[in-house]
């Protein structure tokens, strides 16, 4: 009886720390996360068909007619992406070679990189507009290789903040697949302060964000961010 007991026990002990093992693994990839209480920074992009360039950098035009919002609010600090996807006039179904089709990318306008995040792809809301919203957290991954690595092995939103203009974002499809839409980033102001290269705005505590008209175009409404307090 006593090494019946004793042999449940250690069985139980071991499935516990395999499960929480495994729960570790899985949340340190890529984590959906509730949205933090604050944001270091917000980014916005207008994606189109012709800022879509294939691998060599040729210009090779998304599905004509679609059109993309792209709005990202950051919390570099944690290590969080909140992300606000809307996509008009682009036709599933989704195709990369990458884990999801819908991604942001490191290269200049006019160019093409490697991608760093891998979003969820956006969704028909049931008015044929696609839909994709909610909250990351890393360490990011994206399923492509590199030089031995997943481009997304190592990747900070601080490089994000530290050059926005050097980030595109966009969504490939089956008959796009050098991308349907696509837009590089841009700052966004918080509460009338810019950001964008680590900065915060100061004072308050709740203000609307800036958004820009471009940003507005297909925006559900505006979005309340929660400003960080100025560190000492």
């Amino acid at each position: 009886m006593r090494r019946t007991v004793r042999r449940v026990a250690i069985l139980t002990a071991l499935t516990t720390s395999a499960v929480a093992l495994s729960a570790g693994v899985a949340s340190a990839q890529d984590a959906d996360v509730p949205e933090p209480s604050s944001f270091t920074s917000m980014f916005t992009a207008m994606a189109t068909p012709d800022m879509v360039v294939n691998a060599d950098g040729v210009a090779t035009p998304g599905e004509p007619g679609a059109t993309g919002t792209f709005d990202y609010r950051l919390n570099s600090d944690e290590e969080i992406i909140c992300y606000d996807i809307i996509l008009r006039g682009v036709t599933p179904p989704y195709m990369s070679p990458a884990r999801t089709a819908t991604h942001i990318h490191q290269a200049d306008e006019g160019t093409s990189g490697p991608p760093r995040i891998a979003f969820p792809n956006p969704e028909d809301a049931g008015d044929g507009t696609l839909r994709s919203e909610g909250c990351m957290q890393g360490p990011f991954t994206t399923g492509i290789m590199a030089n031995g690595a997943d481009t997304g092995e190592g990747f900070s939103l601080a490089a994000i903040e530290a050059d926005p203009a050097a980030f595109f974002t966009d969504t490939h499809t089956a008959t796009f697949v050098a991308g349907a839409v696509r837009g590089q980033l841009s700052s966004v102001p918080m509460g009338g302060v810019a950001t964008g290269a680590g900065g915060t705005a100061d004072g308050g505590s709740w203000a609307p964000a800036a958004l820009g008209a471009a940003a507005l175009v297909g925006a559900a409404g505006t979005v309340l961010v929660r400003r960080r307090a100025q560190q000492d």
